[in-house]
């Protein structure tokens, strides 16, 4: 029995040790592989004056190249599968005041490449030096001699660090501004600023070089600001009572390690300390087929721009780029159960270094769950049969991977939804605190001149701002050569004097040649929008693909020489389609703060590539313009868009129809006995 047991937990560490030497080529980086970069870093950039002088800024996975993973995935299905490609990782760092990007080998445990950052621009904001600059205004006496003169209690006083965007200087350094907000009476400090008082900030000498107090202006008051349920007092309402969501059986998906498996997909989950959550590898099974088909190689949230509208010298630098400046990831908030997600889900953790490169760990960083909520896949009633009335209904069953981001004020839900037809829906919710500006109106009748935005409470102005979110999307679809088409809804004027129709519409496909064939502005032009495989074809002789179907669709308002505009360029169109290439994921360049727009998707696509029957990736723009409202106010209830990918003769029928509903559940409210559900 004893050699038993031996056995047994020799094997166990066996395999426990092989996963760990071999994780999927796409699984993110894990704690102790952080670890080893850091590590490895600190022993090639110690100096002796300042050991482990070396602030990390980013430390990701380094992709294998594309080809060479596909060519170890189609090995897996073999009896001599491949070794899985090299796992690396790839760092941003600040050494010396410089940037360099590094590459790092974990096999051999080296550094295989440094290159110095030669470019404009700086690497995203540690969460270290955002919290040490935010402090720097205490130490500083003209901030004291700020407060004292507005009357305020210092030990009452929050400061956060903000970017401040490039604005035509020839050279600027790495800067914040630091604003500061009053949380007496409310934990809602967001909504109680300091308006006119900021400290701009030297990141790199961690001083503060500038600093202004230009007015005088009244903090918005506490009352009436308060979230916390535990502070909250009756009445209450409106009463909700509790829906259950159970499945006896346990969740209907399985995870290998990051792969998830349900229904008829598989995909790949990951994690990235600048976009958040990261789907891989995503194929359907087709049951005609006989075989799990090629969607998406790859997709995320690339970029989230969010200029606000107010040019006033307090204001007009505030224009966020959420992922490059701040980190989607390093932002994403731990889920709470029953709350941000329903019973059922399962949660997962992420890691991510902190500046010292030390793993910071998110528990239950993502969640995953199987959805239904009373929609339905399929139905239909027939009643033309004689003697006969004909009632099919499918219960619609979903699976979300959700994820919520908080870049200081704004919360930002991420939901990846995928559909047993074959369709990935796509989902972003704001919610969160408004960027408020304070005033010194009580009533909209007391103004007289533009306030950028829209009073909300005394002394209170939600101002007025965009949302951007670029989402990358390598889609495969059946294979890595595909092609972009547009196919216009055109009006025909009747010519056949037989019929007493004068027009009709048809449709009128047009082929992208080159990336400027590919530039959209969606809404212009009544369109439907597809990637396609022109080489796979079904049985009719349709061309296999999926279907973009817009949400909610924004076009930028600024003028395109504004500096915010420059530098998020990437907007100018919804759709921007580019030949695959490894170097290009972030829409607003590698490297944002302070960027000047010089290394953006815009710029990139003015090299007018080939993408017809090539491996392409598809960049789609949803956004919000956002009039703040009072209900928006004092934290705003969810307000939702997203998009959908949808199979278009990428099936050769209805892929659901054989798919049954669950199991029947007992409804007692029903007027029937049972329902499905």
């Amino acid at each position: 029995m004893k050699m038993k047991l031996t056995l047994f937990f020799l094997l166990t560490f066996f395999w426990i040790s092989v996963k760990c030497i071999h994780p999927h080529p796409l699984d993110p980086l894990t704690r102790s592989e952080l670890n080893l970069v850091r590590t490895i870093i600190h022993r090639t950039y110690q100096t002796s004056t300042k050991p482990n002088n070396i602030t990390f800024h980013y430390i990701g996975l380094h992709e294998p190249d594309k080809p060479l993973l596909q060519s170890w995935l189609s090995s897996n299905t073999k009896t001599k599968p491949l070794p899985p490609p090299p796992r690396r990782a790839f760092v941003i760092a600040r050494f010396q005041n410089q940037s360099l990007e590094i590459i790092l080998d974990f096999p051999s445990r080296s550094i295989i490449s440094t290159k110095p950052y030669k470019g404009h621009g700086y690497p995203m904001l540690t969460f270290n030096e955002q919290t040490i600059a935010s402090q720097l205004p205490f130490s500083y006496e003209p901030f004291h001699h700020s407060l004292n003169k507005r009357g305020l209690n210092i030990s009452h006083v929050l400061c956060a660090a903000f970017t401040v965007g490039w604005f035509g200087e020839e050279k600027s350094k790495r800067t914040v501004k630091v604003k500061c907000y009053y949380k007496n009476g409310s934990a809602n400090l967001y909504v109680r600023p300091l308006e006119g008082v900021a400290a701009v900030v030297d990141l790199d000498e961690m001083k503060i070089v500038g600093y202004s107090d230009r007015h005088v202006i009244p903090v918005p008051k506490g009352e009436g600001t308060e979230y916390r349920a535990s502070k909250m007092k009756p009445p209450f309402g409106p009463k909700l009572k509790g829906i259950a969501v159970s499945q006896q059986h346990g969740p209907g998906f399985s995870f290998q390690g990051h792969s998830v498996s349900w229904a008829n997909w598989v995909f790949h989950l990951g994690f990235d300390i600048q976009a958040g959550p990261i789907i891989s590898l995503a194929s359907i099974y087709d049951l005609e087929k006989q075989k799990y088909r090629q969607v998406l190689y790859k997709g995320f949230i690339s970029e989230v721009f969010v200029p606000y509208q107010d040019p006033t010298e307090e204001w007009y630098y505030t224009t966020y780029f959420d992922c490059g400046e701040y980190g989607f990831g390093q932002s994403m908030s731990s889920l709470q159960p029953f709350t941000d997600c329903p019973a059922n889900a399962v949660f997962i953790d992420a890691y991510y270094s902190s500046s010292d490169g030390t793993p910071v760990k998110i528990s239950n960083a993502f969640c995953i769950f199987e959805k239904y909520a009373g929609d339905i896949m399929w139905r239909h009633t027939e009643i033309a049969l004689p003697n006969e009335v004909i009632t099919e209904v499918r219960s619609d069953v979903s699976l979300v991977v959700r994820a919520v981001s908080t870049v200081g004020n704004y919360d930002y839900v991420i939901d990846w939804e995928f559909k047993p037809s074959g369709s990935i829906k796509l989902g972003v919710g704001l919610t969160g605190i408004l960027g408020i500006k304070a005033g010194t109106y009580t009533n909209t009748d007391e103004i007289k001149e533009d306030i950028y935005g829209t009073l909300l409470a005394d002394n209170t102005i939600g101002v007025y701002h965009d949302h951007f979110i670029t989402y990358y999307l390598d889609l495969d679809v059946d294979g890595e050569a595909n092609s972009f088409v547009k196919s216009n809804l055109e009006t025909v004027r009747v010519k056949d004097h037989k019929t007493p129709r004068k027009s009709y519409w048809t449709v009128v496909k047009e082929t992208a040649k080159r990336e400027s064939d590919a530039r959209v502005n969606i809404g212009l032009k009544p369109s439907e929008l597809l990637v396609v495989n022109p080489n796979k074809k079904t049985k009719v002789g349709n061309t296999v693909g999926y279907r973009l179907i817009p949400g909610s669709v924004v076009h930028p308002l600024l003028v395109s020489d504004d500096y915010p505009q420059i530098r998020g360029a990437f907007t100018n169109y919804n759709v921007w389609v580019t030949p695959y290439n490894k170097s290009e994921k972030w829409v607003g360049g590698l490297f944002v703060d302070h960027s000047r727009g010089d290394d953006t998707l815009a710029v990139w696509s003015l090299r007018d590539r080939e993408i017809e029957n090539k491996d392409i990736v598809l960049w789609y723009t949803m956004g919000f313009h956002h009039v703040p409202s009072q209900e928006d106010f004092p934290v705003m209830p969810t307000l939702s868009g997203g998009f959908e990918l949808r199979p278009t003769n990428f099936f050769e029928s209805n892929p659901v129809l054989k798919t049954k509903s669950p199991k029947s559940m007992h409804c007692p409210n029903c007027t029937s006995q049972y329902y499905f559900g």
